[in-house]
């Protein structure tokens, strides 16, 4: 799947957990509900790693990997989206200076 269709798909699912949010009384989650998530994925994906690399013990981890991994992704994705971020454009310009900074270090 393209970097496109994700997007669109994660907006898509964000939209869907707005609905359900808000017909349970909720509301719908704002950017800073967003980022307070997405922190917690990561804190979930440092754990899963941790275990993988046998520094913690959690059952099945090495298969739980890529769902948190994804779980961290749909994140990212939700918040390009809603701040408007090209995030294609903002990965190659990135990854385009640590290369000419490390370029010019060797």
């Amino acid at each position: 799947m393209e970097l496109q269709s994700m997007r669109a798909r994660a907006v898509a699912i964000a939209e869907m957990y707005d609905r359900f949010n808000v017909a349970a009384g909720r509301g719908a989650w704002s950017t800073g509900d967003l980022a307070l998530g997405f922190v917690g994925d990561v804190g979930d994906l440092a754990k899963l790693v941790m275990a993988v690399d046998g520094r913690r013990e959690i059952d099945g981890a090495r298969e739980k990997l890529g769902h948190e991994l994804a779980d961290c992704l749909w994140s990212v994705l939700v918040l390009a989206d809603r701040y408007g971020v090209d995030l294609p454009a903002e990965f190659t310009a990135m990854t385009d200076g640590i290369e000419r900074h490390l370029t010019n270090r060797g």
